[in-house]
């Protein structure tokens, strides 16, 4: 576990920057941390309860000088929507490819000299009882850590914590990530998701593990 460093160079002017932060100030926000300085990384952003949390993204983002990308449907990006999700970063994931969505993000990393990519686990803004694990597989397949990214509504803050390198224990990575998140408070608490592996995730790990021992 690492902490962030201030020294990677902005993806933004410095005018932009400044700006963001100002709008935080005004607002009572408190902007904590910062990016580590690698040229690539993926960072996930929890709790996410509200339609406000992509805003909080983008301003954090920009309040940083760090472009973060996202992935959609590759519907989404033909013309001519798909000049308006390109330019906000949008990255194309093609379900009917027969690549799986990890290979093809990994894919990006690996064409890439710089990038970094945000991730929402919970994948809903409703309430559920397990993270999904496509962000931890994408991590690992490309080499690349994990940022924890938050916005804490309670405490009006939002930043980006610890720098995890994905061990292959997911389950021992998971308690990190439940730990970190404890006390961390979404817009809407109620709708707040359970920082854990699913039922089927379980199982999967249970027999890898027995298939390593035998």
């Amino acid at each position: 576990m690492g902490m962030t460093d201030s020294q990677r160079p902005s993806d933004y002017p410095d005018w932009l920057s400044a700006l963001a932060r100002l709008i935080y100030k005004l607002a009572g926000w408190h902007v904590e941390g910062g990016p580590p300085n690698l040229p690539k990384f993926l960072t996930i952003g929890a709790p996410h309860t509200s339609n406000w949390d992509g805003i909080h993204m983008l301003l954090l983002s920009t309040s940083l000088g760090i472009r973060m990308y996202w992935l959609g449907k590759h519907t989404l990006f033909k013309p001519p929507l798909g000049i308006l999700t390109r330019a906000a970063n949008g990255i194309p994931v093609n379900r009917q490819s027969t690549k799986n969505a990890v290979e093809q993000v990994v894919e990006t990393f690996n064409e890439r000299e710089r990038f970094v990519l945000i991730i929402a686990p919970e994948g809903t803004r409703k309430k559920v009882d397990h993270w999904r694990t496509g962000f931890y597989y994408i991590a690992q397949g490309a080499k690349v850590p994990i940022v924890l990214t938050y916005v804490d509504y309670q405490r009006k803050r939002v930043g980006m914590g610890p720098v995890i390198m994905p061990s292959g224990d997911i389950e021992a990575d998971f308690e990190i990530f439940r730990a970190f998140y404890a006390d961390k408070v979404g817009r809407h608490p109620e709708k707040m998701g359970t920082v854990a592996l699913s039922p089927q995730e379980k199982r999967r790990v249970t027999r890898a593990a027995k298939s390593k021992e035998s």
